[in-house]
Order: structure tokens, then C-alpha cells, then sequence
């Protein structure tokens, strides 16, 4: 998932460009304007947004505020995400009990990897 720089905005030149992208999308868009598929409508919208965004205003760099959270803590975030997707899409007793799965998987990982990271801190300070 991306997330755009919005202190970007802050800046003037920056929001000016971000304005004049998003006009121009649209403008072309409002000529266009094929009223029959209104999925097509809105994906072709929401990716010109995403796009004048990452354009004019570029990506925020994410912080890991947990030193203990590596490559395989993201892929558990994912499945659990992805988990909780299919559930709200389709709220069937199987989803939920697939996302109470991986909910219960990704708890016991994150809690087994922030063990493993404060035991090897202590050690690290009782060695000094």
C-alpha cells in the first residue's frame, strides 16, 4: 500500500501541480464521460488520483517503530489484512474463522519475535 507525502501539501508548489494534475484528469475524464460501466468509471478515477499524487507529491517513507519487526512481521500483517478483507467482503462463518486464525498466528508471532528481541537486548546489556 502506498501512502503519498501529504506534507507535500504544505508546500505551494507543490499543491499547485497536485491541483492542475488532478483538473486536468478530471477534465479529460468529464469528456469521456462513458455513463454505462460505473465500476470502470470509478477505478479509471481512483487511479488517476493515485497517480498525480505519487506524481506531484511522491511516497512517504515508512518508519518501523518496532526494531524487532522484520520482512516476515510484514507478510503476517498482509495475510491478516487480506484475511480481514475477504471477511468484511463476505461475512460467511468460514471467513471468520479463517481471520481468528491468522489473527491468532500473527499474535503469537509478533509476541514470540519481540521475545526474542528484548531477550537478546537483556543479554547484550548484562554481557557490558
Amino acid at each position: 500500500m502506498d501512502r503519498f507525502s501529504l506534507r507535500s501539501l504544505s508546500k505551494l508548489d507543490a499543491r499547485k501541480q497536485y491541483h492542475i494534475k488532478i483538473s486536468n484528469w478530471f477534465a479529460a475524464l468529464g469528456n469521456l464521460s462513458d455513463g454505462k460501466d460505473i465500476n470502470r468509471a470509478w477505478e479509471n478515477i481512483k487511479e488517476n488520483i493515485k497517480t498525480s499524487a505519487k506524481e506531484s507529491l511522491g511516497l512517504q517513507e515508512l518508519k518501523h517503530r518496532d526494531p524487532w519487526c522484520d520482512e516476515e512481521c510484514l507478510g503476517f500483517l498482509d495475510q491478516r489484512n487480506h484475511a480481514k478483507m475477504r471477511w468484511l467482503q463476505d461475512p460467511q462463518q468460514s471467513n471468520l474463522y479463517n481471520l481468528k486464525n491468522v489473527r491468532r498466528e500473527a499474535s503469537k508471532h509478533f509476541s514470540n519475535k519481540k521475545k526474542e528481541y528484548l531477550k537478546a537486548k537483556i543479554d547484550e546489556l548484562e554481557r557490558k
